[in-house]
């Protein structure tokens, strides 16, 4: 995977939310179904990645990027994405995203 669309558009030490949470969404809606699938480590290596190439403080992504109880909403980046069947996707929540970065923070 290419991390540069949030390690180009996040940066310390300000990591301005809007920007930060724009560039994850972009990277991480496409992916939405595979990161929200508890049956795999998706969420986690990604999370993993995402930090050992920005350096980012932890928690950065959890505690700025929230859009309500539900999670991350999707349905504007999964729209404008050319290689994902929005159809059946139209207002997809990153919540176990989340619940990965916490748990990932934890451990």
């Amino acid at each position: 995977m290419n991390y540069t669309i949030i390690t180009s558009r996040c940066k310390g030490p300000q990591y301005a939310a809007n920007l930060c949470c724009t560039a994850f969404k972009e990277f991480a809606c496409p992916y939405a179904d595979q990161l929200n699938d508890a049956t795999n480590d998706c969420a986690t290596t990604m999370f993993s990645y995402i930090n050992l190439y920005g350096k980012y403080p932890p928690g950065l992504f959890a505690s700025e990027c929230r859009e309500g109880k539900e999670g991350l909403a999707c349905s504007d980046n999964l729209q404008n994405s050319s290689n994902v069947d929005t159809s059946a996707l139209s207002f997809t929540s990153l919540v176990l995203i989340l619940c990965g970065i916490i748990s990932f923070l934890v451990c």
